[in-house]
């Protein structure tokens, strides 16, 4: 079970290893927003960001933080007007859909 440090909002519950493995997953796609990851997981920007220094080697979450900062895509406010809002992405391959 991995936790958020305190200072940051937690989610309700610790989040298990495949959930942690899904939080990161998202948080580096490039069109899943973090509102996305908010509203699954219950993990605000600050609370990804922590968890990915967290779970990441140094050098990995020093790339990351590089790809994310100012990128449109990461933030639904910053999207442009014709870019579809896009909660969450799903691939068939990995789950059930509704």
């Amino acid at each position: 079970m991995h936790t958020v440090p305190h200072a940051l909002t937690p989610p309700a519950t610790p989040l298990d290893d495949a959930s942690v493995s899904r939080v990161i997953e998202m948080a580096w796609e490039d069109r899943t927003p973090f509102e996305a990851i908010e509203a699954q997981f219950g993990l605000n920007e600050s609370a990804v960001i922590a968890l990915m220094r967290t779970s990441l080697k140094a050098s990995s979450y020093r790339l990351w933080r590089q790809r994310v900062q100012g990128r449109k895509t990461k933030h639904v406010g910053l999207r442009p007007a014709g870019l579809p809002t896009v909660l969450r992405h799903r691939a068939n391959h990995r789950w059930p859909q509704r």
